[in-house]
């Protein structure tokens, strides 16, 4: 990529799509509908990478369409993914890497989703100490935000901080580029941005920078809350003023061609032992953890009810789920289920383990209950009792308690019902 650049109308450095491809050969992710694998476009890279260059610099880039792929729905539905070409996510994260700075510098500071130097667990734990402070949250869920995004609406919020006529020119193209589904069908699009694609997160967020943070800002300065993606909670101090909110917030969303879900946005009380009323609902998810009414103990050892987070049920279901989809009863050894479990083990306890960690660590248990059923099928001397299968992986966390990832962070093989066994915790 060292050919000079001569009479282009548009002035792209061939550095940024170098740099744009190793952003997405490192994120990964399967093929489009050109079947063309990032390991296959790898094998031509220099000449893949200086024609994509030379196309889009002469404004004489088109994007192929997107692959829709539907994900079901852990609450039942489908929610559509589109996967574009490896050509088109490189062109798009070229473009990422162009705007993402001055964008985020105009970002709300409690917008948290795709923003470099924050994450869910920031979002998480501001949301947390306001619930101390608040006692009502609206807890609100947006139909289909990714599939409605008014394109006009969005275009606007980005000629506002993008001047450069190449990327205004391709963001266009890439918002009416078709769906094509595994049958051929072309399914044009009129709004929304697909899911999966690598500009999406950016749009999206700009959008809701203008259509609620921004605007909430300027209105209702004094209602904080907390944003990833669309998914947004508002702290309140009555339960008027959250009713009131509600309906404020619903005519905004309208205005901008978004719905709010009336059946899953709830009103929810944050009880705890100085805050003793009754309301219907007294939690909330938000990101993967449940706020609700916990047993709490302070740094001095007093036993009193919080309004705390701790993982949902619906992040323990996931785990389950994604724990029987190993079939680790195919597995040959413990390190083959060790190189199997790791990285998602790795993942839950860094994410899932930041608040209320006893929760989550009395869900990990079934890593060592899985792991006893494995061993139970492999050796027939355990003539098919759990029991010695606990008590030989008691056996074996005590000769080596780094064996599992999990061990290492207290999630420990216990047979309760044997007699007690001397185990030395992991360091």
């Amino acid at each position: 990529m060292n050919q000079k650049q001569i009479n282009k109308p548009f002035s792209i450095p061939k550095q940024l799509v170098f740099d744009a491809w190793k952003g997405v050969k490192e994120n990964r992710g399967s093929a489009g509908i050109d079947a063309v694998s990032i390991k296959d476009y790898e094998v031509l890279l220099g000449s893949n990478l200086y024609k994509l260059w030379n196309r889009m610099s002469s404004g004489s880039y088109f994007p192929s369409a997107v692959k829709l792929v539907e994900i079901p729905k852990k609450t039942g539905g489908k929610r559509p993914l589109g996967i574009p070409v490896v050509e088109d996510r490189i062109a798009q994260n070229a473009v990422v890497l162009h705007i993402t700075e001055r964008l985020d510098k105009e970002f709300h500071k409690d917008s948290y989703a795709y923003r470099p130097g924050r994450n869910a667990i920031d979002a998480l734990s501001v949301a947390r100490e306001r619930c101390w402070r608040y006692d009502w949250v609206l807890d609100m869920d947006i139909s289909k935000f990714f599939d409605t995004i008014n394109h006009e609406l969005l275009m606007r919020a980005v000629q506002l901080h993008v001047t450069e006529k190449w990327i205004l020119l391709y963001i266009e193209r890439w918002l009416k580029v078709p769906y094509e589904t595994s049958a051929g069908e072309r399914i044009e699009r009129t709004m929304g941005v697909p899911q999966g694609s690598v500009i999406g997160p950016v749009l999206a967020n700009l959008f809701m920078h203008y259509v609620f943070d921004k605007w909430m800002q300027i209105h209702y300065p004094d209602i904080p809350f907390e944003r990833y993606a669309d998914d947004t909670i508002c702290h309140c101090r009555t339960k008027k003023e959250a009713e009131s909110m509600k309906v404020i917030i619903m005519s905004r969303l309208s205005s901008c061609g978004l719905k709010l879900n009336e059946e899953k946005t709830r009103i929810v009380y944050c009880k705890d032992s100085n805050r003793k009323g009754n309301h219907e609902f007294i939690s909330f998810d938000f990101l993967g953890y449940t706020f609700r009414p916990r047993k709490v103990k302070s740094k001095q050892g007093k036993v009193f009810t919080g309004f705390t987070p701790g993982i949902s049920q619906k992040s323990k279901n996931h785990i389950h789920e994604t724990l029987r989809s190993w079939h680790l009863k195919q597995k040959k050894d413990l390190i083959e289920i060790d190189v199997q479990m790791i990285a998602s083990v790795r993942g839950w306890i860094n994410y899932y383990g930041k608040f209320n960690r006893d929760s989550l660590n009395s869900t990990l248990q079934a890593l060592n209950h899985a792991i006893v059923r494995w061993a139970v099928r492999k050796y027939k001397r355990f003539k098919g009792s759990l029991k010695r299968g606990w008590m030989w992986l008691i056996r074996v966390y005590q000769k080596n308690p780094k064996t599992f990832y999990h061990w290492c962070h207290g999630i420990i093989p216990c047979y309760f019902k044997l007699k007690p066994v001397k185990i030395r915790r992991a360091v």
